[in-house]
């Protein structure tokens, strides 16, 4: 089990070397630009910050999952299809387990980590421009 774990490691380790290494930024900066897009919308709107309201406001839990998932999905299964491209190419198999892994850090993680801050950031930005035209 430790050495499937350390190769796992390995692999994944030198995607960012490897062919088709590109996608180790634009993947994270397109989930990064839909988490700003979504965060200064939760803005507009008054929701909490995303992650934070993951985890405290269960009624609107499976909502903002959904919501979340809706921005991301296209981003991830582009990762996941990617990874899958690259796994046949270089390491002449499949593996869909690391595929997933690598697509929830490259999509999923930036989106949920960013979406949060963006929305104080604007916020603020918000009520800070409302108090000047005042």
């Amino acid at each position: 089990m430790a050495d499937m774990l350390n190769q796992l490691w390995r692999e994944i380790v030198e995607r960012p070397d490897g062919p088709m290494a590109f996608r180790f930024y634009l993947q994270p900066v397109m989930a990064m630009l839909l988490a700003m897009r979504d965060g200064i919308k939760d803005a507009h709107e008054g929701r909490p910050a995303y992650l934070w309201a993951l985890f405290t406001d269960k009624p609107h839990r499976r909502e903002l999952l959904q919501s979340g998932w809706s921005s991301v999905a296209r981003v991830f299964i582009l990762a996941v299809a990617m990874d899958l491209i690259y796994q046949v190419l270089v390491l002449k198999e499949l593996r869909p387990l690391e595929g997933l892994l690598v697509a929830v850090f490259l999509a999923i993680v930036p989106y949920v980590l960013l979406r949060g801050p963006v929305n104080r950031v604007a916020r603020g930005l918000f009520h800070h421009r409302a108090r000047r035209q005042n």
